[in-house]
């Protein structure tokens, strides 16, 4: 049997891999029946070695290979040095994994087909699944196998499936939840499921059964108190003096820490330069998301603070937040008095570096 499992939704993809798992048998026998390959090194040869070798105590023989159709996308990583150990097996359950040292050093442009050739004749006792990211349907592997699989693709979810994911897994844990609070957790953590059902997790449990309302994603989520961070970010970078300081005694009065706040700032800040360069690299959206660990609100939020703020504005906002903390670690200021010249100063000067950059009114 072979599955094709695929899509960018690792959360829905994972789960599917434990039901195939499920359904093949008994999970202490399967235990010592499964070998991962990491698909970028893996050899043709390992495979076909490991499909027919005979199961142990059980029908059923699983091998799970992460990555091998990525190697036959247009412009991927098929004749290219292969990755070392960053892939690792693709569940806890697995005992161990497979690398492929000895992958062929010359592949041919077919390569594909002798793929296809050796994965179609593993015998019946080997449940066969290849895990994939987003690929496209043009991949030659997958057209090759794609009649003679179940394949199950995982794209991430718009905000009108998520919404409805949300309330289903809310009912599941055995809570309720309102249309205006289910709105704001999908604004606030977006498309990844794994972060989400954590932080449903968290609010079913605060609320005590009861219905979880806006005001408890607003307090309970870990996403809810920065988005105050983003507006405070553009407030200071702006010069909105007034503004800035409004969200940042709304934020100490919530509770937030000095020591936090700046912290958050900085972080912020970095992550706003930091895409800046990712962007400029040519870097998709997705690609930064990855390389920045941030979920899709907190992406989107940077990726439009990146490309509304000059590279100078953002280092010199940066320059000062290094010093305010230098400042609170020597005991030269308290945290809230920092935070509060932080914004003065920041705003202030800026409006004045700002009018010297203004060209001089040529007077008759």
């Amino acid at each position: 049997m072979l599955y094709i499992l695929s899509g960018e939704d690792d959360f829905s993809l994972t789960q599917s891999l434990e039901d195939i798992k499920r359904e093949i048998g008994d999970q202490l026998s399967l235990g010592s029946n499964i070998t991962a390959f990491d698909g970028q090194q893996v050899t043709s040869g390992q495979l076909k070695i490991a499909g027919e070798t005979a199961p142990f105590l059980m029908g059923r023989r699983l091998i799970i290979i992460k990555g091998l159709l990525e190697r036959f996308e247009v412009g991927g990583r098929t004749g290219r040095r292969p990755r070392t150990s960053s892939n690792r097996s693709t569940s806890s359950t697995i005992p161990h994994q497979v690398t492929g040292s000895a992958r062929e050093s010359k592949q041919p442009s077919d390569e594909y087909t002798l793929w296809a050739d050796v994965i179609t004749r593993l015998p019946q006792t080997t449940v066969l699944i290849l895990i994939a990211g987003k690929i496209a349907s043009s991949n030659p592997l997958l057209k090759q196998l794609a009649d003679k699989a179940a394949v199950k693709t995982f794209p991430l979810m718009g905000e009108g499936r998520l919404r409805q994911w949300v309330l289903k897994r809310v009912t599941e844990e055995g809570g309720a939840i309102s249309p205006e609070a289910a709105n704001l957790l999908v604004r606030l953590v977006g498309s990844n499921l794994w972060i989400m059902a954590g932080e449903i997790s968290k609010l079913v449990l605060f609320t005590a059964g009861r219905c979880i309302e806006a005001d408890d994603v607003q307090m309970v989520v870990s996403y809810a108190q920065p988005t105050n961070v983003f507006t405070m970010v553009d407030a200071i970078v702006e010069f909105k003096v007034e503004l800035a300081e409004q969200l940042l005694e709304q934020l100490m009065q919530k509770g937030a820490h000095p020591a936090y706040l700046l912290t958050m700032l900085s972080r912020q800040v970095r992550m706003i330069v930091r895409a800046r360069e990712l962007r400029n690299q040519g870097k998709s959206p997705t690609e930064i998301q990855s390389k920045l660990g941030l979920v899709e609100f907190a992406l989107r939020k940077t990726l439009e603070q990146a490309g509304r703020y000059s590279l100078a504005r953002l280092k010199e906002v940066y320059n000062q937040l290094l010093e305010t903390d230098l400042a609170i670690k020597t005991g030269k200021y308290d945290g809230e008095l920092a935070l509060n010249i932080l914004v003065a100063e920041l705003c202030q000067r800026g409006k004045i570096n700002q009018a010297r950059r203004q060209p001089a009114v040529q007077h008759a």
